[in-house]
């Protein structure tokens, strides 16, 4: 027997257990729903708390009621595990016919009376043991307590059908190590007179580790009434935890056992010891391999399901919404699908001109091979959404009817599995996956969770389809934007080429004529060559606007038109300046003088035009007296693209026109009515006028 009595010891380890007890016990009573199994549960946890708390409380401050009380609570507490078992035995509680009837009364009596047995007189282990009836009826009612609480746990795992032990297991370990602990105790004492107290101030400490045990039993077991949460983050870290401690107890005793053996040499000995088995825990902790397999363990062992789905949910959806550096989305998705199993890497085959080829890979090797569409895997995995199973397709491949695997994917190292991408009606491509770390289980819970993981992987791939898609449409669509632009431009061109020659045949002889031609022709091959780099390039000028001489640009305008034959009135034009691009701005009036002579009745009608000051404008004003427009066409048509009146128009000048002008911070404004000819005035920033010698200002008319 001990001598010294572990005072330290025995604080923490009631001290610890009444946490844990505690921490349990508020846990239960939060998840408790009603029943009588239930409420047995949450009150042995409850008095199994105060029972720590008390032995605690009696260590600090000793006196003989805290010792009463603490023995008092033990018998509560054995009585309330005593009867959940018996309940659970006897299938009381449920809501089946089952109910305690009087032939269960003796179970019940036996179970109170060996409870209330330990209430007996007692003296403290740390005592001069109390030598008489008292005591040694005190250890015989522990004593029997735990011989019954064994019985009772052992032919509750007995009468439980073998499919139904796994939800009790762990349950009955953990009832089973309290109640052995107690016999060792005990039946000590009863030999003895005495309790050792070593082994009493282990006995805190050690009932709380069973409740990690009944914990695990609750969660396996809904029907107990009973709904809380285990963290597997929790488990899983505390199993590692007392795994590391196990083995550093191990490398303790083999430290010992080797400095006592070794001799001369044994310190030193002992020493290289501890530090090689200090790095290989450090390398086993670090192991990815090993983590894998701790992770299926404590899924298989632990829990009902294997996946915590929420923490599997959030991580997978993070995973794609979050790039690793570096990472496009497809391999985004090959890891984030590889990480639900804990497999190294894998693969992905999208589809590319009616094959699908591998686009991107994560650990696995690149395949040059493409898949036909219309091939075999391919169709079997469009019509039939399964998760293909290499190995399994390899040893029973009746279970996959029609399905013929390609040489490439069967001779493709470390391929494990074949996930299918649905989106909707559609078949985005395939992913393959690589061989886990641990070996993995590929049951209806792995595939239920491939499955809905790659129909939201499937979604992502699909909108960046759809994408790049839009873009290429857009990129498509601003080439031809630019090219209706060029061709309205190139149409305008070409009838000033064709009106140069129809006058050529009468104005050919004329020197001021030629002179007059050479121009125009110079000035169609500069736009012409200003067009094909817009083309080219895709871009405008970006030039800032500058001070432009208006005066200088509708004499331009006037002068080309006139070249071919039209008629335009100017009043004396006045030198102003306005913000503009030269060119830009000369195509401008251009365009609308152009119309202007168009809805002439003839073609060649009059055309006024005149330039002048309006406040911090400078206005550009040209009527014509043609066919003008409707209301309704100016206000919905007039400024759109494609809208025009003239049989031959594309209906581009004058939505260009518009979007120019606004660009630079003018604006254009018009008059029109049908059969009464058309006002249009052009709206330019004014840099300031200038009033050459002998010239007239122009003014708001």
């Amino acid at each position: 027997m001990t001598s010294v009595f572990p005072y330290y010891p025995a604080i923490w380890s009631y001290g610890l257990a009444a946490l844990i007890f505690a921490g349990f016990a508020v846990q239960f009573s939060l998840g408790w729903r009603g029943g009588l199994r239930a409420s047995l549960l949450v009150g042995a946890v409850v008095a199994s708390a105060l029972w720590a708390g008390s032995v605690f409380a009696v260590l600090v401050f000793p006196s003989g009621w805290t010792w009463w009380l603490a023995r008092l609570f033990d018998a509560v507490r054995l009585g309330a595990w005593l009867t959940f078992v018996l309940v659970l035995l006897k299938g009381w509680g449920n809501d089946g016919p089952n109910k305690p009837r009087s032939a269960s009364l003796p179970w019940l009596l036996a179970t109170t009376l060996l409870a209330a047995g330990t209430i007996l007189p007692q003296a403290p282990p740390w005592l001069s043991p109390l030598v008489g009836w008292q005591a040694h009826g005190t250890f015989v009612a522990h004593l029997g307590t735990s011989v019954f609480g064994l019985a009772l746990t052992e032919q509750l795992y007995r009468r439980t059908p073998e499919h139904g032990r796994w939800g009790i297991k762990p349950l009955v370990i953990g009832l089973a190590g309290m109640f052995s602990l107690d016999l060792l105790i005990y039946s000590g004492a009863v030999l003895f007179r005495s309790i050792d107290p070593a082994i009493w101030a282990a006995r805190g400490v050690a009932h709380a580790l069973a409740i990690f045990f009944v914990a695990v039993a609750t969660k396996r077991n809904t029907a107990w009434t009973m709904n809380w949460h285990v963290s597997r983050s929790v488990v899983f870290h505390s199993t590692a935890m007392l795994l590391a401690g196990i083995y550093l107890l191990i490398v303790a005793a083999a430290g010992y056992w080797v400095r006592f053996f070794g001799g001369g040499w044994g310190e030193t000995l002992e020493i290289a010891f501890v530090f090689s088995a200090l790095l290989c825990l450090a390398a086993l902790v670090l192991s990815g391999a090993l983590r894998s397999r701790l992770k299926v363990f404590v899924g298989k062992h632990f829990f009902s399901y294997r996946y915590e789905y929420r923490g599997e949910w959030l991580r997978f959806t993070g995973a794609l919404g979050t790039p690793a550096q570096g990472e496009n989305l497809y391999e985004q998705v090959v890891r984030a699908l590889a990480d639900l199993v804990e497999s190294l890497g894998g693969a992905i085959w999208l589809e590319r001109e009616d094959a699908f080829c591998q686009v991107a890979r994560v650990n696995l090797p690149k395949v040059k091979e493409t898949e036909s569409a219309s091939g075999p895997l391919i169709s079997f995995l469009a019509h039939t959404g399964w998760i293909i199973e290499i190995d399994e397709f390899a040893g029973f491949p009746d279970r996959y009817a029609g399905l013929v695997l390609p040489e490439w994917l069967v001779t493709l190292k470390n391929a494990w599995l074949v996930v299918p991408l649905p989106s909707g009606t559609d078949f985005v491509g395939f992913v393959v996956l690589a061989r886990p770390r641990a070996p993995v289980d590929v049951n209806w819970e792995v595939r239920d969770l491939l499955k809905t993981a790659s129909r939201q992987a499937s979604s992502y791939l699909a909108q960046q389809r759809a994408n790049e898609a839009l873009m290429e449409a857009k990129q498509f669509d601003a080439f031809n934007r630019r090219s209706a632009f060029v061709v309205h431009d190139l149409k305008n061109l070409v009838t000033q080429l064709a009106l140069l020659l129809k006058n050529a045949e009468r104005h050919y002889g004329n020197p001021e004529f030629q002179r007059d031609m050479l121009e125009t022709v110079e000035h169609v091959v500069d736009r012409m060559n200003h067009l094909v780099l817009q083309l080219r390039t895709g871009t405008r000028s970006t030039d800032k606007p500058r001070p432009v001489n208006l005066r200088e640009v509708v004499e331009r305008v006037v002068k080309s038109k006139g070249v071919h034959g039209a008629s335009i009135d100017t009043d004396p034009l006045p030198s102003l300046r306005a913000l503009a691009h030269d060119d830009r701005i000369e195509r401008v009036i251009g365009h609308i003088v152009q119309n202007a002579i168009e809805a002439s009745a003839d073609g060649r009608g009059r055309v006024r035009l005149r330039v002048f000051s309006d406040d911090k404008y400078a206005v550009i004003e040209v009527v014509d007296s043609g066919v003008g427009m409707t209301e309704e066409f100016i206000r919905e048509r007039l400024f759109h693209p494609f809208q025009t009146t003239k049989s031959q128009g594309m209906g581009i000048g004058m939505y260009e026109s518009f979007h120019y002008v606004n660009e630079v911070g003018g604006r254009i404004v018009l008059e029109s009515a049908p059969k009464s000819g058309t006002r249009f005035r052009v709206f330019l920033p004014l840099v300031d006028a200038l009033t050459l010698p002998g010239e007239p200002v122009g003014k708001t008319p």
